[in-house]
């Protein structure tokens, strides 16, 4: 099923401060295929668990490839201490995971076949800009909904105006 373009401009309608997450693994060693694939594999396990429960603040993701050994997913939380509740939950799929990878790095086999990485963003409201022509709902649009760019202003600075 495929979501149906938007005609014209269009932006995010998030409101109030958005997290962006992106978060990813390199693949060091092809080769080493049993030590990053349950990596890979563990990322749509947790998306899948957040998905079931939108009260822990996952608003939305997408999947990314940015070369045959690089993949990620950007993610955008409602708050960061949603984020930071959700990475340390215990009863949480990635408490589970990270507890397994850090034993294995400890064991210093694994080391080296797979890379892992993160990056947040805070980005407070009215700070940032998104802009879709003639898209389905992408990214933070898709996160938080669509709106005709004229709601937020007709040039970008007007748009940009009501930062804090």
């Amino acid at each position: 099923m495929f979501a149906k373009p938007l005609p014209g401009y269009t932006t995010a309608a998030a409101e109030g401060d958005v997290v962006v997450l992106l978060i990813g693994m390199r693949i060091n060693h092809f080769r080493g295929v049993h030590h990053w694939l349950p990596v890979a594999l563990a990322m749509p396990r947790m998306l899948r668990e957040l998905g079931r429960d939108k009260s822990r603040g996952l608003l939305g993701h997408v999947l990314l490839t940015a070369s045959p050994r690089t993949y990620y997913v950007v993610q955008y939380w409602e708050s960061k201490e949603k984020l930071y509740a959700y990475a340390a939950a215990p009863d949480m799929f990635h408490h589970k995971v990270w507890g397994i990878i850090n034993r294995k790095v400890r064991a210093s086999k694994q080391r080296q076949h797979v890379g892992l990485w993160h990056e947040a963003y805070i980005v407070p409201e009215g700070s940032y800009e998104s802009i879709y022509f003639d898209m389905p709902p992408f990214g933070l649009a898709a996160a938080t909904g669509a709106l005709p760019v004229e709601s937020r202003g007709r040039r970008a600075s007007d748009r940009f105006a009501h930062r804090p």
